[in-house]
């Protein structure tokens, strides 16, 4: 073999290794643009309010009573209670807009006491839930059927509020089996999907994880393919349509990519 030559795979080789330590410095430098939002822990709270990311919302015009959502110790911990008695409400923490990739998970555990007699979610007189986590998306109007487009319009302009085109929540209901998907009864814009359901006591905390990114295109992929950024995660109860009360308790929630 030429002398000339000797150098070749030494050469080829530091060229790889280059190629692939750029690489990776561009993927993680790709990974530190988009970081994955942290909430805000219920369990730093220092007194009964929780922390201050959390903003509550309760409905337009004071149509019912705001729920009593506070921050509480049970069992070793700091936990954000939710009480409610014909009332409702949520607390709303903002994201800016991250959009979750495939394998990107929300987590949390949560623990039903009290669940809301005569609730039936399938119905507008019973559309009350004792517990629910839900994820805002800032879903393109143009993917809204024109009917419903309208009505979320006039629903923004009189609530004050930048209400999401898509919302998929969580409930714990003690009426639907676990795995029922189904429509708000008021609007097509909120879509459920129950996590544990009749055949799970209260009294007992429950561990949640889930891959938001699938649970998107399961509610909504009749209206688009691909999954929207995320303007906020809420929690909330409410009784306002049954007249009837409930308590329940969640513990911190997280975001995992």
């Amino acid at each position: 073999m030429h002398p000339s030559h000797t150098p070749a795979v030494p050469v080829v080789t530091a060229s790889i290794t280059c190629l692939l330590l750029f690489l990776c410095l561009f993927n993680a430098n790709a990974q530190a643009q988009t970081p994955v939002p942290v909430l805000a822990p219920f369990s730093t709270a220092e007194n009964t309010q929780p922390p201050a990311a959390w903003r509550p919302v309760g409905l337009p015009a004071g149509k019912a009573p705001l729920a009593q959502m506070e921050i509480a110790p049970l069992d070793g911990a700091r936990v954000l209670r939710l009480r409610t008695e014909a009332s409702y409400g949520t607390l709303v923490h903002a994201v800016d807009g991250w959009t979750p990739g495939t394998a990107s998970t929300l987590q949390w555990r949560w623990r039903l006491e009290q669940p809301v007699a005569g609730a039936d979610l399938r119905r507008k007189e019973g559309d009350d839930a004792a517990l629910k986590v839900c994820v805002m998306y800032d879903m393109p109007l143009e993917k809204v059927p024109f009917i419903e487009r309208n009505l979320l319009r006039l629903a923004r302009s009189v609530s004050g509020e930048l209400l999401p085109a898509a919302t998929v929540c969580y409930v714990w209901d003690a009426s639907l089996p676990a795995g029922t998907a189904l429509a708000n009864a008021y609007s097509k814009r909120m879509r459920f999907l129950v996590l544990d359901g009749a055949a799970e006591a209260p009294g007992s905390w429950r561990p949640q994880q889930r891959r938001i990114h699938a649970d998107f295109l399961r509610l909504f992929g009749d209206e688009s393919s691909t999954v929207p950024p995320v303007l906020a995660i809420a929690v909330g109860a409410d009784s306002d349509n049954t007249g009837g009360r409930s308590l329940a308790y969640i513990a911190d929630i997280r975001l995992a990519p």
